[in-house]
């Protein structure tokens, strides 16, 4: 070591006691993701006590598995053990925020996101020695996570919360108007809009086949004839679609992971009705990295935008903005598309993302 250097050996201890708990924790998101997979937690949850046997049983699972699991949660201090009786319990307070029927939002959903990215590892530390990217198919169960976690953060609030950001789109859509979703990924909320507003039209574009054979699928089983679904790369919207044809024209989480951004506003805005509006999700942060020290979520942000948002652009020569694009530069691209009024919401359901209200 250089003699010039010296050591903090008090910042040094603790560096490593954090060394140790982030090993910890990232093993524990993979056991909470296993637990959410195959609905041990949920099985948990409605017995107070009992053994191993008992919960395999109760999840029809293997018990030697299921036995070596709750050693994990117990030693994460996830689940209550009782080393007397051999018995196990999901606390309340833990359950309400990891199983599919608790009120605190399952974050369990958003422990599967770390084994999916770990699946393409290996190739994106190919990509930081060779450049270019990691393509969309590489991702194994990807647009399944995706569905869950906007059935939590979209599909609760899209009709009573999200809509009525813009005045009078509830009533419009009530009477019968045309939307396009811009990545719609499996389509719930389509085809949620679809079920609720049979008066109007629904469109949603997707480059991913699986998700758009996933939404059509969906939308024949409920009978929705006012949706369609369509392969496309949406970079080419203003080659391939009318201008002004949609009343309303709505992005979830899909704008920074383009591989041409700015074309896919621009075409949105070119596709806007002049009365039309175009209502973005899109992450909240700062393009600054110092901006996003107060972000709590901003590890897992910037680690998501490496590991996929990034990646999948560049794989498709595109600008690769990432996840941590910012609302600095999100409102400057909308901007630069051409649209004259965007207006920011923040949502109490949803700390992670933003909402943009655009108009021509």
């Amino acid at each position: 070591m250089n003699q010039m250097f010296r050591l903090d050996t008090d910042r040094a201890a603790a560096f490593e006691g954090r060394m140790v708990s982030m090993i910890n924790e990232g093993a524990l998101c993979l056991m909470i993701s296993i637990g959410h997979r195959t609905g041990l937690f949920d099985a948990l949850a409605k017995v107070e006590w009992a053994n191993s046997a008992e919960i395999a049983r109760a999840s029809g699972l293997q018990e030697r598995y299921v036995r070596e699991w709750l050693g994990a949660m117990t030693v994460g201090r996830i689940v209550d053990h009782d080393p007397d009786a051999g018995t196990y319990r999901l606390p309340p307070e833990h359950a309400r925020l990891l199983t599919r029927d608790g009120d605190g939002g399952n974050m369990a959903v958003a422990a599967q996101v770390l084994p999916v990215l770990a699946g393409v590892e290996t190739d994106i530390v190919d990509c930081f020695h060779r450049g270019g990217g990691v393509p969309y198919e590489k991702f194994d169960r990807f647009h399944e996570v995706m569905m869950e976690d906007s059935n939590q953060t979209v599909l609760p609030a899209l009709i009573d919360t999200i809509l009525p950001l813009a005045d009078g789109l509830v009533e419009r859509l009530e009477s019968g108007i045309r939307v396009l979703d811009v990545g719609c990924g499996r389509g719930r909320a389509l085809n949620m809009l679809a079920e609720a507003f049979p008066n109007s039209r629904f469109t949603g574009y997707d480059l991913s086949e699986d998700a758009v054979g996933f939404a059509r699928a969906e939308a024949e089983m409920h009978g929705h004839a006012n949706v369609e679904f369509s392969i496309r790369d949406c970079t080419d919207l203003d080659a391939t679609v009318e201008p002004e044809t949609f009343d309303l024209i709505v992005t979830f989480d899909a704008v920074h992971d383009q591989a041409d951004p700015m074309a896919v506003l621009r075409g949105i805005r070119r596709a806007l009705k002049p009365d039309g509006v175009y209502i973005c999700q899109d992450v909240k942060g700062s393009h600054h990295h110092h901006g996003n020290m107060d972000n709590m979520l901003a590890p897992f942000l910037y680690t998501i935008s490496t590991m996929h948002c990034m990646t999948v652009s560049l794989a498709q020569g595109g600008e690769g903005l990432g996840t941590m694009w910012g609302c600095e530069t999100a409102l400057a691209y909308m901007a630069d598309a051409g649209f004259s009024s965007v207006t920011k919401h923040q949502l109490d359901h949803d700390i992670m993302n933003v909402f943009y209200v655009c108009r021509p």
